[in-house]
């Protein structure tokens, strides 16, 4: 029965995987597609995926774009997978792509009079999102002190102690929010990010990793006080008149795998990872396509998305590797 499960389980991954390749991407669906890739183990996919990404590349820098090419960290979410990348193969051709992409976002990214980097080049604002995409790959490269600026400039606008949660998007031209609303996926992306930061961060930088995981506590916390019965929640996680949501609840529960499988948090969130696993799980229909996700490519409504694939297969990964 146990080996039954097994291969259902693999069968249901391998579906997931075909109909994420098939998939439309953006920059930062192309990034996220990629590290559910590498941390899957199909590095041959990576490596075909980061190629494409620096064929796509634009003079500045910034990787993998396609469409209107203003977005500033969403980029960066392939910067790990590009770091592994030429590791891996020491082809000059990676070297490139990754040198380009830090030179962006580490002098060349627009920033407000704090150094606090903005998540457009056409507009002042910071989005919750950038949490994901910017700083692990700051941190993977080892600009840890400039991820750290990153997450607490953007934290200090977008933090609403009122929730416990973060914010959507600041302004800052209006020195108010673009959108006050706490945004499931955006919660996610932070908490997945701030995961992500805190494993890379040296045992030199022990006070500020008790600060980040201070931090995804109080998300964490904050959530789960409106996770629904069956184990997904809203698209505004604190607004049950908006649809119901599969991606934020996948994020959530990749987060508590890696915090519980790290030692920095407790085992007795398990049981709400797993709850938040086994409904994520049930939403996969015949195509190996993860329905009820904030759907691409709009984001306004209930559907399908290349980073609900993506998070799927991290959430089965960080699983597996929690059990192990």
């Amino acid at each position: 029965m146990e080996n039954d499960r097994y291969l259902v389980r693999k069968e249901n991954i391998s579906r997931a995987k075909k109909a994420l390749l098939a998939m439309q991407r953006y920059s930062w669906e192309q990034g996220t597609a990629t590290q559910a890739f590498l941390e899957q183990g199909d590095m041959d996919i990576v490596l075909l995926m980061v190629k494409e990404g620096i064929y796509r590349a634009i003079p500045d820098g910034r990787v993998a774009e396609m469409g209107i090419p203003n977005a500033v960290t969403d980029p960066c979410s392939m910067g790990e997978s590009l770091i592994r990348c030429w590791e891996l193969t020491k082809d000059p051709y990676f070297k490139k792509g990754l040198d380009d992409l830090l030179e962006w976002i580490l002098n060349k990214a627009p920033r407000n009079a704090d150094g606090i980097i903005y998540h457009f080049d056409d507009m002042n604002q910071m989005w919750v999102d950038s949490f994901y995409m910017a700083p692990p790959f700051l941190a993977a490269a080892g600009y840890y002190d400039e991820a750290l600026k990153q997450i607490y400039g953007w934290w200090d606008l977008l933090f609403l102690p009122e929730t416990g949660l973060l914010a959507h998007m600041w302004d800052d031209d209006k020195k108010d929010f673009a959108r006050k609303a706490n945004w499931g996926t955006g919660n996610g992306w932070a908490m997945a990010g701030l995961a992500r930061v805190i494993a890379f961060l040296p045992d030199s930088y022990a006070d500020e990793k008790k600060d980040l995981i201070k931090k995804v506590h109080i998300l964490m916390d904050s959530a789960l006080k409106y996770m629904r019965e069956d184990g997904l929640f809203h698209d505004v996680i604190n607004d049950p008149s908006t649809f119901r949501e599969t991606n934020f609840p996948q994020m959530f529960a990749y987060t508590i795998y890696r915090g519980v499988k790290a030692g920095w948090i407790d085992e007795k969130y398990i049981a709400y990872a797993d709850k938040m696993r086994k409904a994520a799980e049930a939403q996969e229909d015949d195509y190996g396509l993860i329905r009820e996700c904030c759907g691409a490519p709009t984001f306004d409504k209930s559907g399908v998305s290349p980073e609900g694939q993506s998070f799927f297969l991290l959430m089965e990964k960080a699983y597996e590797d929690y059990l192990a």
